[in-house]
């Protein structure tokens, strides 16, 4: 007997998704609108060379930021759906190895400070911001609320927590803070969201008291989560080192327009992360019904992302210099072509995002560490070429290019072609006609 693919958007199973994906969108609309507006309150504060000092310790500090989360966030969600009788131990196991990844982090960092020999200032403004990533240990419980589907709720506490540092900026903002303060405001966040998240899980009768670490299961976690661990690493370095190279090469104030645009740019990201993250539990389960339903489900997907990130990417194209001088003011035109440029490496943001959730389901965890690797080393030895020739349009562009080699090495692996020209065949918008007839029911049903 032949598996239904098409979207019941009448059934209970779409509604309850729907309804987490829209928990989610809220909570990431309200992020990114507060971050839009007191962004570009902070950028024509700070100006060119101020944001740029600020945007480099930020990136320096991130840089390995991404080793505290362990590499467990979509395993997490996928071990809490397959053995919810093992929740404790999972939400335990996690928690130190999170706390491990965190320690790791804060050495890391401090070692890469003596390396490039940064100032005192810069160094202090890099310390301040990366003591926050300790608290994200405390971020397992997001993962506990998305295997149950259950968005609202960690919804609300990112939402709640990002108003409140959007608020701690604003008024820095009023007072004239100087940088140190934006750095506090920065290490905040993650520390009034892990707060949130232990308020909400003991609000629901949960308790992290409960919580045991226990080696097996420590072990089953790693075993599977290594390769993303690298391949986080990788994307956290691949995705800032163009503002590190920018500071050193060129000057402060040069990353200062570069981080303006990228900033614009990356505002969007929210949404392949949004849609993936909520749909990951009924991909999962549509493995077990069948493999048609289960390839429908990836292609819609595909879909739904590569037409958003083209309809993003086509105005601001045509725009940038409009878009640039109206948010940002006269002095910020510089970054125009960045934008132009840099708002198309969101294709392949979009569809890498998409078809990691086809990587951890299919425990190919060492091919996503290996595509982004790829990207990496792609977009260091371009930035080396083109940013002495072309300056941060130079950067832009090696961003553009290793972004969407990295998605498309899916094509050299016999195990994950068919994947990758499932994501090239959603880049014709072939399947449009029928998302949009789909939509269109969605919002104006038949009484």
């Amino acid at each position: 007997m032949q598996s239904k693919t098409k979207i019941n958007f009448g059934s209970e199973s779409f509604r309850k998704y729907f309804v987490n994906t829209s928990w989610m969108f809220a909570e990431r609309v309200i992020k990114l609108l507060l971050s839009f507006f007191i962004g570009i309150f902070l950028v024509r504060y700070l100006g060119p060379d101020q944001f740029g000092i600020l945007s480099y310790a930020v990136s320096f500090a991130l840089l390995f930021a991404s080793l505290a989360n362990f590499g467990l966030d979509n395993i997490l969600v996928r071990e809490l759906v397959k053995f919810p009788e093992e929740q404790n131990t999972i939400l335990g196991s996690a928690f130190m190895l999170r706390v491990v990844g965190s320690a790791a982090v804060l050495i890391i960092t401090w070692f890469a400070v003596q390396i490039n020999n940064e100032s005192d200032d810069v160094a202090l403004l890099i310390y301040i911001i990366s003591a926050g990533t300790i608290f994200q240990a405390f971020h397992v419980i997001e993962f506990f609320f998305q295997g149950k589907v259950q968005a609202k709720f960690s919804a609300t506490v990112q939402s709640s927590s990002a108003m409140l540092a959007s608020l701690f900026r604003l008024l820095m903002i009023l007072l004239s803070g100087g940088l140190v303060w934006f750095a506090f405001i920065q290490a905040l966040e993650p520390i009034l969201i892990a707060a949130g998240f232990v308020l909400v899980f003991t609000l629901r009768k949960e308790s992290i008291l409960k919580w045991r670490f226990n080696k097996d299961v420590a072990r089953r976690l790693f075993h599977d989560a290594w390769p993303l661990i690298l391949a986080s690493l990788a994307v956290s370095i691949y995705i800032r080192v163009g503002q590190i190279f920018i500071t050193n090469m060129l000057s402060p104030e040069q990353n200062g327009y570069y981080a303006a645009a990228v900033r614009l740019c990356e505002a969007w990201y929210f949404i392949p992360m949004a849609i993936s993250s909520s749909l990951l539990p009924a991909i999962v389960s549509a493995k077990g019904v069948s493999e048609e339903l289960y390839k429908s489900r990836l292609q819609k997907l595909y879909d739904l992302l590569s037409f958003i990130s083209i309809a993003i990417a086509v105005p601001v194209t045509f725009f940038s210099e409009e878009i640039i001088v109206l948010l940002l003011g006269q002095k910020f035109l510089p970054a125009a072509p960045v934008l132009t440029i840099y708002i198309w490496a969101g294709v392949g943001t979009f569809l890498g995002v998409a078809s990691s959730q086809f990587l951890v389901i299919e425990n190919f965890t060492k091919l996503a560490f290996f595509r982004t690797l790829a990207g990496l080393v792609l977009n260091i030895i371009l930035n080396f070429l083109l940013i002495p020739e072309m300056g941060i349009v130079g950067s832009a562009l090696a961003t553009l290019i290793s972004y969407n080699f990295a998605t498309f090495t899916l094509l050299f692996f016999p195990n994950t072609r068919e994947q990758a020209l499932m994501m090239l065949k959603s880049l014709t918008l072939v399947n449009l006609p029928k998302a949009l007839i789909g939509l269109w029911q969605l919002l104006f049903p038949k009484k």
